[in-house]
């Protein structure tokens, strides 16, 4: 078994022999008594066992939810006070942001760099970012033509929200969906993903601290399945906000027809990253590796269809292919890994199994192409592989891999690449790398995604809208424009006759 020395620390949260569900203010078990493993991917050793909700549990948390949201001091609270535990809660992730950094490789196999420099900051910043929004969501008077009106609207939260957040960043995404949920004055019931479910539970410790209300946000782990399904369905839950792979965000849908229930979907990405002869070409091959390499591919923007002028399509796979080969798998907790193992034995199953399709239907492999073995054999790790001689209608050019693999595709004209790469069911982001300014403003108007990147890839702010175009999901995540997602436009007519 491959271990490093910081591995070997335990925090006092993972000293628990088994760790509860967060309900109504306290820290219960499942009703059922069942518990379920989350592992550890880089060594396949259990880190913690976890109270595994069912629906028992998620009417549990939405009554409580429903009591909070109507009873409770919430309703009452002043948007100043929401906004100023949510900056509360930032600062306490801040005080602890090394332990959530831990917790989020140890469980995620992430390299720890990545979870200290980006996820834990960026959740800290997007907690700050909605406090601020959490004094300024307001209504609008309007001049209507009937006489002796006085027309307004009032903007109000919507009620009970369930969350269901993934596996690839999980603290992260937790911010995503419960800092505007919170400042809109909803109350929450949110499921983590099973396979990670750690750093949302010392989440759920920290907004105890904090001093939320009770009920005001509930944390129930469990599977999809069973947990995750009757939170989807529950005819008490005003809204679903879900992050995860198409084929489940319509079942979602379905689930939500019973009430009508606001739904939000982040779904799945077959991401387009173009590049042209007129690029920094240096510059533009290492946004291309981390493009697809970044958190071992499991990334729903992912960079994995690589588009590359035929002129300059040699020298960028020559080079890609050489810095690939050259990157340092190993245990997220190690500092010096650039790319950990992916999450679990199922998904190992699933990014191997798509290698193998990719070379039998003739693509071949540059680099990579197999699980890692000698010691780092125990774990979850997949070697960062590029494809070359892939075609536009193979399986691992048109499906969503969601692990370190990139399939590499010359083209020869700039009229026709955006058709090429508009050719997907998914429609979640891309990325175009020229020094060409009419030309980069050009592909921003013809690829039919939600987030563009040009000469950059992966960047995300608390204040820029993300979200996809067909079936990558509908509405949308940060920014002001999340604001419509968590509230409801009441219209008032007063006669001043």
């Amino acid at each position: 078994m491959v271990e490093h020395a910081t591995e070997k620390r335990q925090t006092a949260f993972l000293q628990q022999q088994s760790m509860k569900m967060l309900i109504g203010g306290q820290w219960v078990e499942a009703a059922s008594g069942k518990t379920f493993d989350t592992i550890n991917p880089s060594t396949g050793q259990v880190l913690a066992r976890v109270a595994e909700g069912e629906a028992e549990d998620i009417d549990r948390a939405v009554a409580a939810a429903r009591r909070a949201f109507e009873q409770g001091a919430w309703p009452k609270m002043t948007p100043a006070k929401r906004a100023h535990l949510l900056l509360k809660l930032a600062d306490l992730i801040e005080r602890n942001a090394e332990e959530l950094a831990e917790l989020e490789t140890l469980d995620n196999g992430k390299p720890i760099k990545y979870s200290r420099a980006a996820d834990v900051p960026l959740t800290v910043e997007h907690f700050r970012y909605f406090a601020g929004w959490a004094t300024k969501i307001e209504g609008e008077t309007i001049p209507v033509s009937v006489p002796n009106m006085f027309t307004y609207t009032l903007r109000e939260p919507l009620g009970v929200v369930g969350q269901i957040i993934p596996w690839n960043f999980p603290l992260q995404m937790a911010a995503w969906k419960l800092a505007p949920a919170l400042a809109c004055g909803n109350t929450v019931v949110l499921k983590p993903a099973e396979q990670t479910p750690l750093t949302a539970l010392r989440l759920g410790e920290l907004i105890c601290e904090a001093g939320f209300p009770e009920g005001v946000v509930n944390i129930v782990p469990g599977f999809g399945e069973t947990a995750g399904a009757a939170l989807a369905a529950h005819p008490d839950v005003d809204k679903i906000a879900f992050t995860g792979s198409t084929e489940v965000g319509k079942k979602i849908v379905q689930a939500s027809a019973g009430n009508l229930k606001k739904v939000t979907l982040e779904l799945g990405g077959k991401s387009p990253n173009i590049i042209f002869p007129d690029a920094d070409l240096k510059y533009a091959v290492r946004g291309a590796l981390n493009a697809i390499f970044f958190n071992q591919g499991q990334v729903c923007t992912a960079g994995s269809r690589l588009f590359v002028h035929k002129s300059v399509y040699d020298e960028v796979l020559g080079n890609l292919t050489t810095m690939s080969s050259k990157m340092k798998l190993g245990p997220g907790i190690d500092p010096g890994t650039d790319m950990g193992p992916v999450v679990s034995q199922q998904q190992l199953e699933r990014v191997t199994n798509y290698i193998a399709t990719g070379k039998q239907e003739g693509a071949r492999v540059a680099t990579g192409g197999n699980r890692a073995g000698d010691e780092l054999a125990e774990g979850y790790f997949v070697q960062p592989t590029v494809f070359d001689g892939v075609a536009d209608q193979m399986t691992i050019a048109r499906e969503e891999i969601f692990g370190p693999v990139v399939v590499a595709m010359p083209f020869e004209e700039a009229e026709e690449i955006a058709a090429r790469a508009n050719q997907s069911e998914y429609g979640l982001a891309a990325g175009v790398w020229t020094n060409d300014i009419k030309k980069a403003h050009k592909m921003v108007a013809a690829l039919k995604a939600g987030v563009i990147w040009v000469n950059t890839y992966n960047q995300f702010d608390a204040a820029a809208p993300f979200g996809g175009y067909k079936q990558s999901g509908y509405g949308r995540e940060m920014g002001h424009a999340v604001l419509d997602a968590y509230t409801q436009v009441k219209t008032a007519w007063i006669n001043l006759r």
